[in-house]
């Protein structure tokens, strides 16, 4: 999906994982040692101002956006990478991951990773429409993963790492079909995302919560260029 661009700045986009091993993060296991020993001025530089309480999220709560802001959310993989890719881009006023789309109450990482729930990994993103339109954060989605992949994205495979986009009204369902039908041309293969209307959020633990910019882990990105909104 190479496209013109007049104006350039530097994201991390998230296509494939395809430095990790498949499956759940397998290769990406908790490392409390890195974490405790970046240092604390370094990640604080790093951080953009983005929130972390988009729609007030809880487990499986009601998502109310902030006044003048909308919700969004999508799955396009490796959540960790997912999120940290949402949150360089301008509009968005918080973000947080969690688990959407499955038929279980309450799942957690655990039970998501047995393939049986049928929850995606995805992030859901509060965002300013006076700043960044709907339209264009499906851009970035599209973007940052391979939307032609079923069930996977690189190495990461099942159901959770679908492509997907859930949906919070008819507008947004219609913005997200008009766009499969832009990207299709660009791409070899057909376009797999699927589009589900948003039923329910469930946050995912605290440890995966801004995971990369947490840690400066970003095992599972590739440093890509993306257009500026």
């Amino acid at each position: 999906m190479n496209r013109p661009a007049a104006t350039l700045i530097s994201v991390f986009a998230f296509a494939a994982c395809a430095l990790s091993a498949p499956g759940c993060h397998q290769s990406r296991a908790p490392d409390v040692t890195a974490a405790a020993d970046a240092p604390a001025a370094a990640k604080v530089a790093a951080a953009p101002a983005v929130g972390t309480d988009p729609g007030h999220a809880g487990m499986g709560t009601p998502l109310t956006a902030a006044p003048g802001h909308a919700l969004a959310a999508f799955g396009a993989g490796c959540f960790w990478g997912v999120e940290d890719a949402f949150r360089h881009v301008p509009g968005v006023v918080a973000t947080a991951v969690g688990y959407s789309g499955g038929h279980t109450q309450n799942p957690t990482y655990d039970d998501v990773c047995t393939h049986t729930t049928g929850h995606a990994e995805a992030v859901l993103v509060e965002f300013d429409p006076a700043k960044i339109s709907y339209e264009k954060l499906l851009t970035a989605f599209f973007e940052i993963h391979d939307p032609t992949q079923v069930d996977r994205q690189g190495p990461d495979r099942g159901d959770n790492y679908r492509s997907v986009v859930f949906t919070f009204d008819d507008a947004q369902a219609a913005a997200v079909r008009a766009a499969i039908a832009r990207e299709q041309p660009s791409l070899p293969r057909p376009i797999a995302t699927k589009v589900e209307p948003m039923r329910a959020f469930y946050k995912a633990e605290a440890f995966h919560q801004q995971y990369s910019e947490r840690t400066g882990d970003h095992s599972c990105p590739i440093a890509r260029k993306l257009e500026s909104l």
